[in-house]
Protein backbone atom coordinates (compact mmCIF):
# COMPACT_ATOMS: atom_id res chain seq x y z
CA UNK A 1 0.00 0.00 0.00
CA UNK A 2 1.78 3.41 -1.14
CA UNK A 3 2.56 4.91 2.23
CA UNK A 4 0.45 7.86 4.23
CA UNK A 5 1.42 9.85 7.16
CA UNK A 6 -0.75 11.59 8.26
CA UNK A 7 -4.79 11.20 9.10
CA UNK A 8 -5.57 7.63 8.31
CA UNK A 9 -8.55 6.73 6.17
CA UNK A 10 -10.98 4.59 6.91
CA UNK A 11 -9.50 0.71 6.95
CA UNK A 12 -11.87 -0.10 3.57
CA UNK A 13 -9.58 1.76 1.78
CA UNK A 14 -8.06 -0.72 -0.16
CA UNK A 15 -11.13 -2.53 -0.84
CA UNK A 16 -12.33 0.77 -2.85
CA UNK A 17 -9.41 0.79 -4.43
CA UNK A 18 -8.99 -3.02 -5.72
CA UNK A 19 -12.80 -2.26 -6.87
CA UNK A 20 -12.06 0.65 -8.86
CA UNK A 21 -9.00 -0.63 -10.41
CA UNK A 22 -11.01 -4.18 -11.52
CA UNK A 23 -13.58 -1.76 -13.09
CA UNK A 24 -10.41 -0.22 -14.48
CA UNK A 25 -8.96 -3.22 -15.80
CA UNK A 26 -12.25 -4.25 -17.23
CA UNK A 27 -12.15 -1.42 -19.80
CA UNK A 28 -9.01 -1.44 -20.96
CA UNK A 29 -8.96 -5.34 -21.60
CA UNK A 30 -10.09 -4.71 -25.45
CA UNK A 31 -6.89 -3.06 -25.82
CA UNK A 32 -4.87 -5.89 -23.81
CA UNK A 33 -3.71 -7.19 -27.76
CA UNK A 34 -1.89 -3.48 -28.19
CA UNK A 35 -0.68 -3.51 -24.83
CA UNK A 36 1.21 -6.81 -25.58
CA UNK A 37 2.63 -5.87 -28.62
CA UNK A 38 4.26 -2.61 -27.40
CA UNK A 39 5.87 -4.50 -24.25
CA UNK A 40 7.42 -6.55 -26.39
CA UNK A 41 8.88 -3.90 -28.73
CA UNK A 42 9.99 -1.79 -25.55
CA UNK A 43 13.25 -1.15 -24.76
CA UNK A 44 15.49 -3.31 -22.26
CA UNK A 45 14.56 -2.71 -18.29
CA UNK A 46 17.19 -1.18 -16.01
CA UNK A 47 17.92 -3.34 -13.16
CA UNK A 48 15.74 -2.42 -10.32
CA UNK A 49 16.88 -5.31 -8.00
CA UNK A 50 20.69 -4.98 -9.07
CA UNK A 51 20.25 -1.07 -8.30
CA UNK A 52 19.01 -2.20 -4.29
CA UNK A 53 21.03 -5.53 -3.34
CA UNK A 54 24.83 -5.86 -2.41
CA UNK A 55 25.50 -1.99 -1.66
CA UNK A 56 27.29 -0.71 1.77
CA UNK A 57 24.77 1.79 2.12
CA UNK A 58 20.88 1.79 1.79
CA UNK A 59 19.44 2.40 -0.93
CA UNK A 60 16.72 5.28 -1.63
CA UNK A 61 13.72 4.55 -3.81
CA UNK A 62 12.55 7.81 -3.82
CA UNK A 63 8.85 8.82 -4.55
CA UNK A 64 6.68 10.59 -7.38
CA UNK A 65 3.32 11.20 -5.58
CA UNK A 66 1.01 13.77 -5.80
CA UNK A 67 -1.26 13.03 -2.98
CA UNK A 68 -2.87 9.83 -1.03
CA UNK A 69 -5.96 9.04 0.70
CA UNK A 70 -4.88 9.37 4.06
CA UNK A 71 -2.03 12.69 3.56
CA UNK A 72 -4.53 14.43 1.08
CA UNK A 73 -2.40 16.81 -0.65
CA UNK A 74 1.16 16.50 -0.13
CA UNK A 75 3.10 17.88 -3.59
CA UNK A 76 0.34 18.31 -6.32
CA UNK A 77 1.56 20.86 -8.38
CA UNK A 78 4.75 17.97 -9.29
CA UNK A 79 6.73 18.18 -12.22
CA UNK A 80 7.69 14.42 -12.76
CA UNK A 81 10.82 14.75 -14.76
CA UNK A 82 12.16 17.82 -12.66
CA UNK A 83 11.75 15.90 -9.44
CA UNK A 84 13.27 12.47 -10.68
CA UNK A 85 16.10 14.48 -11.91
CA UNK A 86 16.23 16.18 -8.03
CA UNK A 87 16.89 12.44 -6.71
CA UNK A 88 19.23 11.19 -8.63
CA UNK A 89 21.30 13.90 -8.12
CA UNK A 90 21.08 13.23 -4.54
CA UNK A 91 21.56 9.96 -4.59
CA UNK A 92 18.04 7.64 -4.96
CA UNK A 93 19.39 4.41 -6.43
CA UNK A 94 15.33 4.05 -8.32
CA UNK A 95 12.27 5.66 -8.61
CA UNK A 96 8.72 4.91 -7.74
CA UNK A 97 6.07 6.53 -9.67
CA UNK A 98 2.59 6.35 -8.45
CA UNK A 99 0.16 5.79 -11.82
CA UNK A 100 -2.85 5.39 -9.99
CA UNK A 101 -5.60 8.71 -11.19
CA UNK A 102 -8.74 8.54 -8.44
CA UNK A 103 -6.75 7.96 -5.51
CA UNK A 104 -3.70 9.09 -6.11
CA UNK A 105 -3.64 11.84 -8.93
CA UNK A 106 -1.26 10.07 -10.66
CA UNK A 107 -0.99 9.32 -14.48
CA UNK A 108 1.07 6.68 -16.54
CA UNK A 109 2.85 9.55 -18.03
CA UNK A 110 4.21 10.31 -14.87
CA UNK A 111 6.50 7.43 -15.27
CA UNK A 112 7.67 8.02 -18.66
CA UNK A 113 8.59 11.82 -18.08
CA UNK A 114 10.26 11.12 -14.78
CA UNK A 115 12.23 7.71 -15.72
CA UNK A 116 13.15 9.60 -19.65
CA UNK A 117 14.91 12.28 -17.33
CA UNK A 118 17.18 9.81 -15.77
CA UNK A 119 19.34 6.96 -16.01
CA UNK A 120 17.61 5.08 -12.60
CA UNK A 121 14.99 2.17 -13.27
CA UNK A 122 11.47 3.19 -12.01
CA UNK A 123 8.82 1.04 -10.13
CA UNK A 124 4.98 1.58 -11.34
CA UNK A 125 3.67 1.80 -7.87
CA UNK A 126 -0.01 1.19 -8.79
CA UNK A 127 -2.64 -1.98 -7.14
CA UNK A 128 -1.40 -4.93 -9.67
CA UNK A 129 -4.19 -7.20 -10.37
CA UNK A 130 -4.34 -8.58 -14.15
CA UNK A 131 -1.61 -9.35 -16.95
CA UNK A 132 -2.96 -6.57 -18.74
CA UNK A 133 -1.24 -3.92 -16.39
CA UNK A 134 1.95 -5.76 -16.53
CA UNK A 135 1.95 -5.11 -20.27
CA UNK A 136 1.04 -1.63 -20.15
CA UNK A 137 3.43 -0.60 -17.37
CA UNK A 138 6.40 -2.61 -19.29
CA UNK A 139 4.85 -0.50 -22.60
CA UNK A 140 5.14 2.72 -20.77
CA UNK A 141 9.14 1.76 -19.73
CA UNK A 142 8.58 0.55 -16.17
CA UNK A 143 11.63 -1.53 -15.37
CA UNK A 144 9.42 -3.09 -11.99
CA UNK A 145 5.81 -3.72 -10.71
CA UNK A 146 4.19 -4.00 -7.24
CA UNK A 147 2.61 -6.91 -6.30
CA UNK A 148 0.62 -6.64 -3.22
CA UNK A 149 0.45 -10.06 -1.37
CA UNK A 150 -2.81 -8.89 0.69
CA UNK A 151 -4.87 -8.26 -2.43
CA UNK A 152 -3.85 -11.48 -4.67
CA UNK A 153 -4.89 -15.03 -3.94
CA UNK A 154 -2.02 -17.64 -4.41
CA UNK A 155 -3.26 -18.23 -7.80
CA UNK A 156 -3.29 -14.83 -9.05
CA UNK A 157 0.33 -14.05 -7.26
CA UNK A 158 1.95 -16.78 -8.83
CA UNK A 159 0.97 -15.99 -12.01
CA UNK A 160 1.43 -12.31 -12.15
CA UNK A 161 4.85 -12.96 -10.57
CA UNK A 162 5.99 -14.94 -13.27
CA UNK A 163 5.00 -13.09 -16.10
CA UNK A 164 6.19 -10.07 -15.07
CA UNK A 165 9.59 -12.16 -15.09
CA UNK A 166 8.67 -12.98 -18.60
CA UNK A 167 8.04 -9.51 -19.53
CA UNK A 168 11.55 -8.32 -17.74
CA UNK A 169 9.98 -6.95 -14.89
CA UNK A 170 10.94 -6.95 -11.61
CA UNK A 171 8.49 -7.66 -8.93
CA UNK A 172 8.58 -5.66 -5.40
CA UNK A 173 6.33 -8.35 -3.42
CA UNK A 174 4.75 -5.81 -0.67
CA UNK A 175 4.13 -8.22 2.62
CA UNK A 176 3.30 -6.80 6.24
CA UNK A 177 2.95 -10.18 8.40
CA UNK A 178 4.59 -13.80 8.45
CA UNK A 179 1.82 -15.63 6.39
CA UNK A 180 2.30 -12.91 4.14
CA UNK A 181 5.80 -13.38 3.83
CA UNK A 182 5.87 -16.81 3.37
CA UNK A 183 3.08 -16.66 0.22
CA UNK A 184 5.82 -14.42 -0.77
CA UNK A 185 9.05 -16.94 -0.58
CA UNK A 186 6.78 -19.34 -2.10
CA UNK A 187 6.62 -17.68 -5.22
CA UNK A 188 10.28 -17.38 -5.73
CA UNK A 189 10.22 -13.14 -4.92
CA UNK A 190 13.62 -11.99 -5.18
CA UNK A 191 12.82 -8.16 -4.43
CA UNK A 192 10.51 -7.98 -0.85
CA UNK A 193 8.76 -5.18 0.07
CA UNK A 194 8.15 -5.05 3.79
CA UNK A 195 5.25 -2.21 4.79
CA UNK A 196 5.44 -1.33 8.01
CA UNK A 197 1.89 -0.09 7.73
CA UNK A 198 -1.03 -2.04 9.72
CA UNK A 199 -3.12 -1.57 6.97
CA UNK A 200 -6.27 -2.49 9.45
CA UNK A 201 -5.20 0.33 12.03
CA UNK A 202 -2.55 2.55 9.51
CA UNK A 203 -0.36 2.72 12.38
CA UNK A 204 3.06 2.19 11.30
CA UNK A 205 6.38 0.01 13.15
CA UNK A 206 9.68 0.02 12.05
CA UNK A 207 9.96 -2.94 14.36
CA UNK A 208 7.49 -5.12 11.43
CA UNK A 209 10.93 -4.93 9.07
CA UNK A 210 12.91 -5.91 11.91
CA UNK A 211 10.96 -9.14 12.66
CA UNK A 212 10.53 -10.48 9.39
CA UNK A 213 13.70 -9.91 7.25
CA UNK A 214 15.76 -12.63 9.27
CA UNK A 215 13.05 -15.11 7.63
CA UNK A 216 13.63 -14.27 4.27
CA UNK A 217 16.77 -16.29 2.21
CA UNK A 218 20.04 -14.42 2.32
CA UNK A 219 19.85 -13.93 -1.57
CA UNK A 220 17.21 -11.82 -1.42
CA UNK A 221 16.39 -7.80 -1.72
CA UNK A 222 14.72 -6.51 1.52
CA UNK A 223 13.05 -3.15 0.50
CA UNK A 224 11.82 -1.61 4.01
CA UNK A 225 8.17 0.86 3.26
CA UNK A 226 6.12 2.99 5.12
CA UNK A 227 7.33 5.41 8.05
CA UNK A 228 10.55 6.01 7.39
CA UNK A 229 11.48 9.57 8.04
CA UNK A 230 14.57 10.80 9.47
CA UNK A 231 18.08 9.54 9.21
CA UNK A 232 18.37 7.68 12.28
CA UNK A 233 15.49 5.64 10.91
CA UNK A 234 17.83 4.34 8.07
CA UNK A 235 20.74 3.55 10.24
CA UNK A 236 18.44 1.86 12.68
CA UNK A 237 17.22 -0.24 9.39
CA UNK A 238 20.38 -0.40 7.59
CA UNK A 239 22.19 -2.13 11.19
CA UNK A 240 19.06 -4.68 10.64
CA UNK A 241 20.57 -5.75 7.02
CA UNK A 242 17.53 -3.73 4.89
CA UNK A 243 19.02 -3.29 1.41
CA UNK A 244 16.81 -0.46 0.41
CA UNK A 245 13.91 1.76 1.92
CA UNK A 246 11.00 3.22 -0.10
CA UNK A 247 10.19 6.62 0.94
CA UNK A 248 7.26 9.10 -0.14
CA UNK A 249 5.84 11.64 2.05
CA UNK A 250 8.48 12.91 4.56
CA UNK A 251 10.82 13.78 0.81
CA UNK A 252 7.89 15.27 -1.25
CA UNK A 253 7.16 17.24 1.95
CA UNK A 254 10.35 18.72 2.98
CA UNK A 255 11.35 22.16 1.69
CA UNK A 256 14.48 20.51 -0.16
CA UNK A 257 13.25 17.30 -1.54
CA UNK A 258 16.88 16.60 -2.77
CA UNK A 259 18.25 17.59 0.58
CA UNK A 260 16.22 15.32 2.30
CA UNK A 261 17.28 12.42 0.20
CA UNK A 262 21.02 12.88 0.56
CA UNK A 263 20.23 12.98 4.34
CA UNK A 264 18.26 9.06 3.91
CA UNK A 265 20.84 8.02 1.41
CA UNK A 266 23.75 7.83 3.93
CA UNK A 267 23.34 5.56 6.47
CA UNK A 268 25.55 2.23 6.38
CA UNK A 269 24.43 -1.37 5.53
CA UNK A 270 25.53 -4.23 7.90
CA UNK A 271 26.29 -7.09 6.34
CA UNK A 272 25.78 -10.60 7.84
CA UNK A 273 23.55 -9.57 10.07
CA UNK A 274 20.34 -11.21 8.51
CA UNK A 275 19.30 -14.90 8.99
Amino acid sequence: MPETQASAPTPDILTRIVATKRREIEAMSRRAAEFRGRARDAAPARDFAGALGGHPRVRVIAEVKRRSPGAGPIRPDLDPGALAAVYERAGAAALSVLTDADYFGGDLSDLRVARGAVGLPALRKDFTLARVQIDEARAAGADAILLIVRILDDALLADLHGYANERGLAALVEVHDAAELERAIAVGARVVGINNRDLSNFRTDLAVTESLLTRLPADTVVVSESGIRVGSDVERLGAAGVDAILVGESILRAPDPGAKVAELASAPRIEGVRG
